[in-house]
């Protein structure tokens, strides 16, 4: 039995969106379960909106998300010999005509049509004259078949049928001499034996006219799987007014790739309860058979918690380097100084839900002049205050172990040599260390600062909340 060979086929008049990506996923954990080949094909044919900014999104897009292929990519651009040898092929075999109609005519016959009560397709005007090019302007059209159906079994959505008198003659080449999109995918996918087509079900209607177009060349027919659409939440299909589309949106706001893969795929498929699942793991259980045949529903807080989950399990060091950039954007190189990156990203992988709130939250570690949240200082910070940081401060600089556990035992021993509860010392001292009443447990951030930047916080913010009160 022959190896299963899949494509995933974007156009390059935008960026990498959800839906094509879960396609491509979709393709390509059935290529890695099977053993089978992965393609990637660039859909350039639209020369008018078609770029190469579009070009490199798409591909940076699947790089980012791992979804690495085995052939390509290839471009239909470089097909455009080949296709009009095709069509020559079915013109010469009378399986294709010359249609002259012009663009008033057949808009005369559509409203024709529409105002009795018919479908609006060609006619057929131009099917039977026959005869060879007199220079008069025309575009090609395959000859369908007028009676009869045309039937194929979706590996999703289960037998698909059409009736051929509903199919119009499908024009392969315009005017200018430029193919179709539907007649190129065919001569692509046959050339490229393709195997097995998933696509989204916005193509169904594609489906029986690109079949009769692959029995006319000869060639042999993939099986197909069409994916139901993505929907947003109120029930329409997925769109900018729903929010970020765009797959490199996503790595921007500070998702992982991991928890795009996760959410996408689950985005339609499911294997049970579960969840979460490593890419071994769906390579493992995937199965195209296992799609539900309704569309899925986009709901950004589930991606959020997922992407929150595979920070919080993630490994410190790449996590580290995958905040550098954040940092970057807010002026921050933790190599010019501050402490160690990875105890930073440490204290924060349990609170953060994305990369972008990671870094806004290390921004503190790295910014030893602080701005004080002035509100919060009016809250928190009582006459006494003052005093009792300077205990803490003077405790802290002759304890032996400035560790965690070292510096919970100070916390209790000067809160007791005080009379006073955490919750009268602490609020402060936070507002000391990060500049706010928002931050990663106090031992924890007082720990990664190090004695010497705690102390000298702590006594920048002494003299600040003392001139306060003066």
């Amino acid at each position: 039995m022959s190896k299963i060979r899949l494509r995933f086929a974007p156009s390059p008049t935008g960026y990498l969106h959800i839906g094509g990506a879960r396609t491509a996923l979709f393709n390509w954990l059935l290529a890695r379960k099977t053993g089978g080949t992965f393609i990637l094909r660039i859909e350039d044919t639209d020369v008018a909106r078609s770029t190469q900014e579009s070009v490199d999104a798409i591909l940076q897009g699947m790089e980012w998300l791992g979804l690495d292929w085995d052939e390509g990519p290839f471009y239909q651009s470089e097909n455009f010999p080949l296709y009009k040898e095709k069509v020559q092929d079915l013109l010469a075999a009378g399986k294709a005509y010359r249609c002259y109609c012009s663009a008033e005519e057949l808009e005369a016959k559509r409203e024709k049509a529409l105002a009795e009560g018919r479908k609006p397709k060609y006619d057929g005007t131009c099917r039977n004259l026959g005869g060879s090019d007199d220079g008069r302007p025309f575009v090609v059209r395959f000859k369908a078949p007028q009676y009869g159906v045309t039937s194929f079994i979706d590996l999703i959505k289960g037998p698909i049928s059409f009736n051929n008198e509903e199919l119009d003659d499908l024009i392969i080449q315009r005017s200018d001499g430029t193919p179709i999109y539907n007649f190129v995918v065919v001569v692509d996918d046959a050339i490229m034996g393709i195997t097995t087509v998933i696509r989204g079900d916005d193509h169904i209607n594609n489906t029986p006219r690109q079949i009769l177009l692959y029995e006319a060349l000869g060639y042999a027919v993939p099986t197909f799987a069409h994916v139901p659409m993505i929907l947003g939440s109120d029930k329409t299909r997925l769109s900018k007014r729903h929010g970020a589309t765009s797959v490199m949106a996503y790595r921007d706001m500070g998702l992982l790739p991991e928890a795009m893969i996760n959410y996408l795929v689950r985005l339609g498929w499911s294997s049970g309860d579960e969840e979460i699942f490593s890419r071994e793991e769906l390579i493992e259980k995937f199965s195209i058979e296992a799609v539900g045949k309704s569309a899925g529903v986009f709901n950004p807080d589930k991606l959020l918690w997922l992407n929150a989950h595979y920070i919080k399990t993630g490994d410190t060091e790449r996590l580290a380097g995958l905040l550098l950039p954040f940092l970057a954007e807010r002026g921050i190189d933790p190599a010019s100084g501050g402490p160690d990156l990875q105890a930073v990203v440490k204290t924060l992988q349990e609170r953060a839900k994305t990369m972008l709130e990671m870094a806004d939250g290390a921004v503190f570690y790295y910014t030893p002049e602080l701005s004080y949240d002035e509100e919060a200082v009016a809250k928190q910070i009582k006459p006494e205050t003052s005093s009792y940081l300077q205990s803490l401060t003077t405790a802290l600089k002759a304890g032996p172990e400035f560790s965690h556990d070292g510096i919970e035992s100070i916390f209790k021993e000067v809160c007791a040599g005080l009379g006073i509860k955490m919750g009268q010392i602490g609020p402060a001292v936070r507002i000391a260390l990060s500049g706010g009443t928002v931050s990663p447990s106090i031992y924890e951030v007082m720990e990664v600062l190090g004695k010497e930047e705690t102390c000298r916080r702590l006594e920048r913010a002494i003299a600040r909340f003392t001139a306060g009160q003066g």
